[in-house]
């Protein structure tokens, strides 16, 4: 499919897929990921469960359970490798129609949960009666029980809604992070460019927009940060008192800000925030994240300047706009991709060649997954051959010993995969 408008993951039958259209930006000259892209250790996969439609994201809170989130609105749960789950939740009473970029989007489990307990969703909704006629659909975040693999979904508890005024850049990612708070990322309301209608204007005159360099007006293009484990009077969760904008012009919820698109997170080693953004037109990107931090979004793609030939390095307060620890193009020789799939740094047994490694991938990477690899100098990219995942990444998951699994689509369907060595 060729587009005229850069988004990511649009559903094409089945399956979530990307469009890209180009446009070129001036190259930094930082050394980026994309000048050595020898190939990395080959790999294999075996199937977990296969016969789904898009799964998009899974967690594993036990050595062979699995949770299956599938784009689509179904919650499987499965007790063993390659069984028929063993329960099914069915959210599509609750979701806007999926497809696109819309649909279930994201799940993670309580820290404390112990074969039952809390599961946070994030899923798409219908536009709510008191948002803005004009917009697209509600990002929903809620709470519900969950006990023998299935959610109680008369339990939901809602705790954030937010009015989407497109229909893509809806990210998705929710997971906990080593201090207990939810995590959640927020794309910048769709569209491109972090324009067009439902995106406000910023500080910076050189580009219109637009949500992502926004901290007053909504939470979209941000991550967020929450505690689920308390509650406060105008709100069912309560904000960390460390939250960088508290007691600060903004809104106390963002931990981080300037993203397009960030469609999934992980934390590495001493709680290292690995946060993949999706581009616009140039440079797909992985941001390792500080509290507070700005990640440039709508003035800079990755480190160069967006739809101008200058543009700041630091935003309204003086705060410097990062660039990002990993960055390939769209275009040109060695690592080239179009919609960044956010992975997790390996510490599992299975695959030495990995370990300590950052792994993602691209989703139109077929075959491939990405290695990057953290020196003195900064970060190298490899791509790494992988048999048997099918054509399309779609995301990662972890198991609790640290092996990773590959949520992938091909022309036999959706599928979870583990990651071995060849």
């Amino acid at each position: 499919m060729r587009a005229t408008r850069r988004q990511l993951l649009a559903v094409t039958g089945t399956a979530l897929s990307g469009a890209i259209a180009g446009c070129s930006r001036g190259e930094s000259d930082e050394r980026t990921a994309t000048e050595r892209s020898p190939q990395g250790p080959e790999l294999a996969s075996t199937p977990v469960t296969t016969g789904l439609q898009a799964p998009v994201d899974v967690v594993v809170p036990g050595a062979e359970e699995y949770f299956v989130a599938d784009q689509f609105g179904e919650l499987s749960y499965f007790d063993a490798p390659n069984a028929e789950p063993s329960a099914v939740t069915d959210l599509t009473d609750l979701m806007t129609e999926p497809g696109g970029e819309k649909g279930l989007l994201g799940i993670a489990l309580h820290p404390e949960y112990d074969g039952s307990g809390r599961m946070y969703v994030r899923y798409s909704a219908p536009l709510r009666e008191r948002m803005p006629s004009d917009y697209s659909h509600t990002f929903v975040l809620s709470e519900f029980q969950v006990a023998d693999g299935r959610l109680d979904t008369d339990s939901e508890r809602v705790l954030l809604e937010i009015p989407e005024p497109q229909a893509n850049h809806n990210a998705g990612a929710v997971g906990f992070g080593p201090d207990g708070y939810l995590y959640v990322g927020v794309g910048d309301g769709g569209a491109a460019n972090d324009q067009a209608n439902g995106h406000v204007d910023d500080w910076y005159d050189g580009v219109d927009g637009g949500n992502g360099q926004d901290v007053t007006e909504n939470l979209l293009g941000s991550l967020l940060r929450i505690d689920i484990d308390s509650e406060e009077t105008e709100r069912p969760y309560a904000v960390p008192d460390t939250n960088p904008l508290v007691d600060e012009p903004g809104l106390d919820e963002l931990y981080a800000w300037g993203f397009r698109n960030p469609w999934r997170f992980s934390f590495g080693p001493a709680g290292r925030l690995f946060v993949a953004d999706v581009g616009q037109n140039a440079y797909e990107e992985i941001n390792i994240v500080e509290k507070g931090g700005n990640y440039g979004w709508n003035v800079r793609e990755g480190r160069s300047c967006f739809q101008a030939e200058e543009c700041p390095t630091t935003g309204p307060d003086g705060e410097a706009l990062l660039n990002p620890a990993i960055q390939y193009p769209h275009n040109g020789d060695g690592i080239t991709g179009i919609s960044v799939i956010g992975g997790y740094i390996y510490d599992g047994d299975d695959i030495p060649a990995l370990q300590g490694r950052y792994v993602f991938a691209d989703y139109v990477a077929d075959g491939r997954l990405f290695v990057a690899t953290e020196d003195d100098d900064g970060w190298s990219l490899e791509a790494a051959p992988i048999s048997g995942i099918g054509s399309k990444v779609l995301s990662f998951g972890r198991t609790p010993t640290g092996e990773l699994l590959v949520c992938s689509t091909g022309e036999s369907g959706g599928a979870v995969h583990r990651v071995q060595a060849a």
